[in-house]
């Protein structure tokens, strides 16, 4: 069984022209750079997946370590995930509206956005290739079972998989189960098992931690 929360607004700022044509000037600037030598496009391929997957989705681990190891915090971060969320100094711009989904033996959450692109930067970093392209977006509401599978996550079928839609008001971070036999590890070694997918939804928490495959 699965469920499609949409709460999307058409007034996304992402879909904001000047958006558009920043983006465009960026990658031209880019290319600026990259043809005049002063860029290294192997180094900036190396800076951008720094915060795509190691930095960014770091902050977000923290957090979610956080959660499995103090109660009061949990149910902060579940009742206002914004205040549970800066009070590690994690905020700004792409964050500043945030709700937490709690994943249970019964309910999968997982996340995306079916107009553009909106994710909560300040916990996950810069947004993965695939969370932004058209398939993801699509089959995400329309076979979530489907996708969770590509990701090589499978559940079991009597587990509810809940959708839902980030907008540019409101964005979402999944909490996910903490992985049995982690019992005796500390905030710090939980922060290493915990991958940004699973943040998104489409992976879940193993122990020992599964071996990240390279960024699309």
């Amino acid at each position: 069984m699965s469920s499609h929360d949409h709460h999307h607004d058409h007034d996304h700022d992402h879909e904001h022209p000047r958006l558009s044509e920043l983006q465009l000037r960026v990658k031209a600037l880019e290319s600026l750079l990259i043809d005049k030598g002063l860029v290294d496009p192997a180094a900036l391929d190396i800076f951008i997946d720094t915060y795509e997957t190691k930095v960014g989705p770091r902050n977000g681990a923290q957090v979610v370590a956080k959660a499995w190891t103090d109660p009061a915090f949990k149910a902060q971060l579940l009742e206002d995930a914004s205040a549970a969320i800066k009070s590690f100094g994690f905020e700004g711009r792409q964050g500043e509206h945030m709700v937490v989904l709690e994943n249970t033996p019964r309910v999968h959450n997982m996340v995306v956005c079916t107009l553009c692109s909106c994710y909560p930067w300040p916990v996950l970093g810069l947004p993965p290739v695939w969370y932004k392209s058209a398939p993801y977006r699509a089959r995400a509401v329309n076979d979530p079972r489907g996708v969770l599978r590509d990701f090589g996550t499978e559940l079991p079928d009597d587990v509810e998989i809940k959708v839902w839609d980030s907008t540019a008001e409101l964005r979402y971070l999944v909490l996910p189960m903490r992985p049995a036999g982690t019992e005796h590890l500390g905030e710090d070694e939980l922060v290493d098992l915990i991958t940004r997918n699973s943040m998104i939804g489409t992976e879940v928490v193993t122990f020992p931690a599964k071996v990240p495959e390279a960024a699309e």
